[in-house]
């Protein structure tokens, strides 16, 4: 089975909605330059909530194909929930994804495997694609338990999903200790935990899932380095930080078969 390439630009909490329209319209200009084949290849930016209906307004009245997306999503369908925000709202405003158990929201918010799979299937039933993320600490990696420790929150997030749920959903693996950091993981390091992953979606439901299921890599990926790390088989696509903020560079990545 042949699984499309997915690139997604993760702004984190950067680009007002101003800087938002600025990014796109060069992504887009960028690619439109390059005859690049969206079909080939899913580019997707992922803004702050606050710029979700700048890029909207820009991606539909420029009739542009780069798919767009959200950080975080709430277990809530709506109510009291004061700084929170529904899968309908992200849904009414065009998403095509929503980010789960991203390694800030687990650090910063706290937030556990059962949350994350929680959030997903919100996702999921709002008829948006989830990208399940997971990964593990500097100090784990170190103790040689890296692929057991994102089993676990894999097999946590899963919980309660259907094989075609699994099927539609994204996972990303992200190793903490390379995010922003400059280091990345080797290709051999990704395929290592890529693999396992897609090894246990076998063992949870079967072969045929484990195929159609789409697995990224991020952790400072950047134009130099996607090229290697696409190459390995288990390596569907990247989730991307720092360097999806630049047109170019992002544009570059998602170019990564001619690199």
């Amino acid at each position: 089975m042949t699984r499309t390439p997915l690139m997604a630009g993760n702004w984190k909490m950067n680009m007002d909605h101003l800087e938002a329209i600025h990014l796109v319209q060069g992504l887009h200009m960028e690619l439109s330059d390059a005859n690049f084949d969206y079909s080939k290849v899913e580019v997707v930016v992922v803004p702050p909530f606050t710029d979700i209906r700048s890029v909207q307004t820009v991606v539909e009245g420029d009739g542009m194909k780069i798919q767009y997306g959200a950080q975080d999503v709430s277990t809530h369908e709506s109510g009291a929930y004061t700084g929170e925000v529904s899968a309908t709202m992200l849904k009414k405003l065009g998403c095509a994804y929503v980010v789960v158990g991203h390694s800030e929201r687990r650090e910063y918010h706290s937030e556990s495997d059962a949350l994350v799979g929680e959030k997903a299937r919100v996702v999921l039933a709002a008829g948006m694609t989830p990208i399940i993320c997971c990964g593990e600490a500097l100090e784990v990696r170190k103790e040689g338990k890296q692929v057991p420790h994102v089993l676990a929150q894999i097999d946590g997030a899963l919980d309660g999903m259907s094989a075609d749920d699994v099927k539609t959903a994204v996972i990303a693996y992200e190793p903490i200790w390379a995010i922003g950091t400059g280091e990345v993981a080797t290709p051999e390091d990704a395929q290592e935990v890529c693999g396992a992953i897609r090894g246990r979606i076998a063992e949870l439901y079967d072969a045929e899932t484990a195929e159609a299921t789409r697995i990224l890599y991020g952790g400072s990926v950047k134009s130099s380095n996607v090229a290697e790390i696409m190459s390995q088989q288990d390596v569907d696509g990247a989730l991307v930080g720092g360097a999806s903020l630049k047109a170019d560079e992002f544009a570059k990545i998602a170019r990564f078969a001619e690199l």
